[in-house]
């Protein structure tokens, strides 16, 4: 089975609409018959898309370091969970695990995965599709920021942008079927 890789927000506290796209992102990496790959933990976008994928009847594996494992971060419905010695371990296992990577909305954490997996296709080191995924036009100004980097020939990113989470799972399912 071919797993995509869905990076997001640990945070309990967000908006419902943002948790309702990562449920639909889950249910749509199911239904397309990919397994999920994330973090491994129970709330914000990552446990919303564990949960939207173990309820679509989807395989949902999580990559979580030894602290983040120690202290009970990880989701209790996981298919698989994967543990790992450090944060860096964590980053490059997933991706080793993946065809293609869903970005839904984050924070710091969110921004460095995708700026790392954006950076790693770029330099050859990994060749799976990037979606970011635009709930409420959350990536609008990085979106920006990346086309102005293009123009001003620092480099493109290679990366679709789109709202709908069936969309972001269907590019991904186009260049790397199930």
């Amino acid at each position: 089975m071919k797993n995509i890789v869905v990076y997001g927000a640990s945070s309990a506290r967000i908006d419902q609409e943002f948790i309702e796209a990562g449920v639909e992102t889950g249910r749509s990496i199911a239904r397309a018959g990919f397994g999920l790959v994330c973090g491994g933990g129970k709330f914000g976008m990552m446990g919303a898309a564990i949960d939207g994928c173990i309820e679509a009847g989807g395989r949902a594996v999580g990559v979580l370091p030894e602290f983040m494992d120690n202290r009970g971060w990880a989701h209790p419905a996981l298919t698989e969970k994967i543990v790992t010695p450090d944060m860096h371990s964590r980053k490059a296992r997933m991706l080793g695990l993946a065809s293609g990577v869903i970005a839904l909305a984050g924070g710091i954490g969110t921004f460095e995965e995708l700026l790392e997996a954006l950076t790693w296709r770029k330099l050859g080191l990994w060749q799976g599709e990037i979606v970011i995924l635009n709930t409420r036009g959350y990536y609008n100004p990085l979106d920006a920021q990346l086309r102005e980097a293009e123009d001003l020939l620092f480099g493109h990113a290679d990366y679709s942008l789109t709202a709908d989470p069936a969309e972001a799972v269907a590019i991904i399912a186009g260049a790397c079927p199930a």
